[in-house]
């Protein structure tokens, strides 16, 4: 019987059990398949260009590397724990295939190199997915806003109405917030679009190697300067990870504004079928479970930034073996945002505006009290801040009256400023309020009409 409790249970065969258990990487790096054929076929391409490994060898290598290629895309490839590892899953099966030769392909590499370049490569794509997404997204809402170019709505500060605004704006401001979020991803991209393949375990190797081949043959713009940087670098994905969390609080913003919005005290907007569910108990619930889910999520992109954060920030050059803590948490990210993207997409495409809520919306508050200090300032020549007193003790009168500023008669406006006149009163409408917002980028439908054409030559 072991005595030692640290064995005991499921780990009763001692530390080879629980290393059994720790160590392997093939559950989740195994999404890393393609990435590593890839690298191998370019590697194996430069050594057999420069003499380094036979014509023969070379050409034997690619054709057993293409027939696992096909096994796995046909789900006929076993995956095996006990080799640890993508790479080493892929080595053993070339080895069955071709037998000797196989071993010639890890010449002039490291599994060090070989796995950030995989990684590299699997990120890079991970950026342009992310990119399309956003971009799917952008269309849905500039498709929302082309619909309601002048639709008012009321613009919130503090949560309090502030001033009138149009829907159409409101949805272009999302259009620019995710624009910058494929900024980020692009940014990404080019910073960490060099190739670390060649560096080796982490001093380069003895071996005429080009890698100027291998990093043209697999997209890159150029290889990495210091071997050992290349082998020990994840601040690319440590940015994958930033540019995520970005985003998916920006999506947790839209998301919050859907689940308000769509609320009966709200109904702003209506979510379609798709994008909500039914209570078990209460038959009359729409509940915005997507929006909601989304807006969740937020904290499990921060979280996976913030554990590789950790993970990298304790560590000496070059390798350890806590980077193979990096994968899971850029998976997770990745299958998240992308997850997400889809679903507001989505949501936004579908969702219905309800134009006379926004309005009635709009109205109480008064909204439009800056539109009559504007007008004092404008026409009467006073001093901002004395037309900012002159229009609060307008908008008190109002608000004992219980009309809104347009309908409060003109000699109550006159009673507190008796240059007032009969146009202050069209000034301060909802519709004078949002057309006088001419400025650039402001909401007059003008500007909006303006914004739009623009997002729609930009987002082709």
């Amino acid at each position: 019987m072991n005595s030692n409790k640290m064995w005991g249970g499921r780990f009763d065969a001692g530390p080879a059990a629980i290393m059994g258990e720790i160590t392997p990487s093939i559950d989740f790096d195994k999404r890393l398949a393609g990435e590593d054929l890839a690298g191998s076929k370019a590697h194996v391409r430069m050594l057999s260009n420069e003499g380094i490994i036979s014509k023969d060898d070379g050409q034997s290598i690619l054709a057993g590397l293409e027939q696992i290629e096909k096994e796995i895309a046909a789900g006929a490839f076993v995956f095996k724990r006990e080799l640890e590892d993508i790479h080493l899953n892929i080595e053993a099966r070339l080895a069955e295939i071709i037998g000797p030769a196989a071993g010639r392909l890890h010449t002039a590499r490291s599994r060090n190199d070989q796995v950030v370049t995989d990684f590299r490569l699997w990120v890079r794509s991970a950026c342009e997915r992310a990119d399309h997404g956003l971009l799917a997204l952008q269309r849905a809402l500039l498709v929302q806003a082309g619909n309601h170019v002048e639709t008012v709505m009321p613009g919130f500060t503090h949560m309090q109405v502030a001033q009138p605004v149009t829907f159409g704006h409101h949805m272009l401001a999302y259009v620019e917030m995710f624009a910058r979020d494929r900024g980020r991803f692009e940014d990404a991209r080019k910073r960490l679009n060099e190739s670390p393949l060649g560096a080796a375990a982490l001093a380069g190797t003895p071996y005429p190697i080009d890698r100027d081949f291998t990093a043209k043959a697999l997209g890159f713009a150029r290889p990495m300067r210091n071997s050992m940087d290349a082998i020990s670098a994840r601040d690319f994905a440590l940015e994958y990870l930033a540019a995520a969390t970005i985003l998916a609080t920006n999506l947790s913003r839209l998301a919050g504004e859907l689940v308000q919005w769509s609320t009966p005290q709200f109904a702003f907007v209506k979510l379609s079928d798709a994008f909500t569910t039914g209570s078990s108990i209460m038959p009359q619930k729409r509940n915005p479970d997507a929006a909601e889910l989304i807006r969740g999520k937020t904290g499990r992109v921060l979280g996976d930034f913030v554990a590789l954060a950790t993970v990298v920030k304790g560590l000496v050059l070059t390798y350890g073996t806590d980077l193979q803590e990096d994968k899971e948490r850029v998976f997770d990210a990745a299958d998240t945002i992308e997850v997400s993207l889809a679903a507001m997409a989505g949501m936004v495409a579908d969702m219905t505006a309800n134009p006379e809520k926004m309005r009635a919306a709009a109205e109480p508050g008064y909204p439009t009290a800056t539109d009559l200090a504007d007008w004092l300032v404008r026409v009467l020549k006073k001093p901002f801040r004395e037309a900012h007193h002159i229009a609060g003790s307008i908008v008190k009168k109002a608000e004992d009256a219980g009309v809104t500023l347009d309908k409060l008669p003109l000699t109550d406006m006159q009673a507190v400023e008796p240059g007032i006149t009969q146009d202050a009163l069209a000034a301060v409408s909802l519709d004078a309020s949002v057309n006088a917002r001419m400025s650039l980028g402001g909401t007059a439908p003008a500007r909006v009409k303006e914004q739009i054409a623009f997002w729609r030559s930009h987002l082709k």
